[in-house]
């Protein structure tokens, strides 16, 4: 499956483009942000499932920032398995 989930307007990436197959992340994009550190996050993140990243990402701070670009893609992966566990119960 893939779906892009827009970022808060708090952070430097303004969306990620998701891709997941067989559970896993398969890929993951950032548009805008720092190139260099969330091409290396996407790298890393590669073949984990949802659930193992939102329990590394999730809470990650940027500077003063309440969010970080790690943080709104471990937000995007709840969505997604919210969104999967409404469809299973249905």
């Amino acid at each position: 499956m893939k779906f892009t989930y827009r970022t808060s307007p708090d952070v430097c990436s303004s969306a990620i483009s998701i891709e997941i197959a067989d559970g896993k992340l398969k890929e993951v994009q950032f548009d805008g942000g720092c190139p260099g550190n969330l091409q290396a996050v996407s790298k890393l993140i590669v073949g984990m499932t949802p659930e193992e990243t939102v329990q590394k990402l999730e809470g990650i701070r940027c500077g003063g920032k309440a969010t970080s670009c790690p943080d709104q893609l471990a937000r995007a992966l709840k969505e997604y398995l919210r969104k999967g566990r409404a469809q299973k119960e249905k």
